[in-house]
């Protein structure tokens, strides 16, 4: 059993960055057994992938939409894993989720998560 808690959204304005954290309880198993991802869910919008980063070595994948402007990482001593957001677009805003998968390379896909989060706001205004 994973518990992941998501914190760091709030109301920005366009061209701002924001820095999402997600703390993840993991009951026992080492936290960098589980590939991490971020997605997220504009109002009336399917849930989409933004990015994640694999079990063990880190390797990540990003959206396009937001490819070069955020970036997904990991810090396996403390059990969380953080969305760097910078050049923030209206567009981005949406209820941010954390989410977990034991052992694997990619989660670019809401059937691939094992575990998700409760969500945060980010609100960027124009």
């Amino acid at each position: 059993q994973v518990e992941v808690v998501e914190s760091g959204g709030g109301l920005v304005q366009a061209g701002d960055s924001l820095r999402l954290s997600c703390a993840a309880a993991t009951s026992g198993r080492t936290f960098s057994n589980y590939a991490m991802a971020w997605f997220r869910q504009a109002p009336g919008k399917e849930r989409d992938f933004v990015a994640c980063i694999s079990w063990t070595v880190g390797i990540t994948y990003y959206a396009d939409s937001v490819k070069g402007r955020f970036t997904i990482s990991r810090d396996n001593d403390k059990n969380t894993v953080y969305l760097q957001m910078s050049s923030l677009k209206p567009e981005d805003t949406a209820v941010y989720y954390c989410a977990a998968a034991l052992r694997r390379m990619t989660i670019t896909s809401t059937g691939e998560v094992g575990y998700w989060g409760q969500g945060t706001q980010v609100t960027v205004s124009s």
